[in-house]
């Protein structure tokens, strides 16, 4: 089983990681190749055996299945400049977190070629199951496809032949766990604002103990700190799903939600990361404060 990379990201390397236990074999292409900050990726690639292509057509040519694995920004972008080498009998299996819109775009784009299109929604945290992270699929390909998903290990549920079934359960999922993790990080950065951290963060737990205090406030900002500026990306993706329904009061949630996740994620942590949350919280209202002046 020959795969290519278009991105090799996070969730790329995560995949390659468990899949090359399956007996695959892999090639990479990533735009940070042409724009010389591709050192990292390629050390990343020589530890997970991964040859690196200098164009998709490279990385493209031999193989069965060619993962997408971009950003949400340049999902379409990465389709167009797969779509002139892929050829029928290949998968093209799309990764990204983006509107169902936005999937079947990408389909359009991919199957002229022959090629099979696959919407795939990675439903939590790559690591460290890589590939057997749980996955939604859907596409009228489907059929012909699960057998192979079966036999690599893919720990997946089929939605169907409608291609953006898929992403649009990981875009409507997304509104609540990262608006739980805005509200969340929103909340306490605000009553340390008013003066009031202690109080909010004694009510707030006494109220919702099953969330786990204190474990769940770090985590929560951790989770924005650390990941935000990837977050703030789906998010827009999610507040294209709500136009996409018709839906403006949950588009501007998720938009409000997308800055938040960015604001907080540019700045993210530079250091060691405070254990309390009343010191974690200080410590991001400064460099809040910093960074606006």
């Amino acid at each position: 089983m020959r795969i290519a990379f278009i991105g090799f990201g996070e969730a790329a390397r995560a995949f390659a990681d468990t899949l090359r236990g399956q007996g695959c074999t892999f090639r990479a292409y990533d735009i940070l190749t042409e724009r010389g900050a591709d050192a990292t990726l390629r050390e990343a690639a020589v530890r997970a055996g991964v040859a690196v292509a200098s164009s998709p057509a490279e990385a493209i040519e031999a193989a069965d299945w060619v993962i997408s694995a971009v950003t949400a920004a340049d999902s379409l972008d990465a389709a167009r400049s797969a779509a002139p080498a892929l050829r029928r009998g290949q998968v093209f299996v799309d990764i990204n977190s983006v509107s169902a819109g936005r999937k079947k775009q990408t389909a359009a784009i991919v199957e002229p070629s022959g090629a099979a299109y696959l919407d795939m929604a990675v439903m939590a945290p790559v690591h460290p199951r890589g590939h057997r992270t749980p996955v939604l699929v859907a596409g009228p390909e489907c059929a012909a496809i699960e057998p192979k998903l079966k036999a690599l290990g893919f720990d997946y549920t089929v939605l169907g032949e409608e291609t953006g079934a898929a992403t649009s359960v990981k875009m409507l999922r997304s509104l609540f766990v990262k608006g739980l993790e805005a509200v969340t990080v929103q909340t306490l950065l605000a009553a340390r604002a008013a003066g009031r951290f202690d109080e909010v963060y004694a009510s707030l737990s006494n109220s919702y103990p099953q969330l786990g205090w204190p474990d769940f406030a770090l985590y929560q900002l951790d989770r924005v700190a650390t990941h935000g500026v990837r977050r703030a990306a789906e998010m827009r993706e999610s507040a294209a799903t709500m136009a996409e329904l018709g839906l403006e009061t949950g588009r501007g949630l998720a938009e409000a939600i997308a800055e938040l996740q960015q604001t907080i994620g540019e700045i993210g942590w530079r250091d060691a990361r405070p254990r309390e949350p009343a010191e974690a919280f200080a410590d991001m209202a400064r460099r809040l404060t910093h960074r606006s002046l």
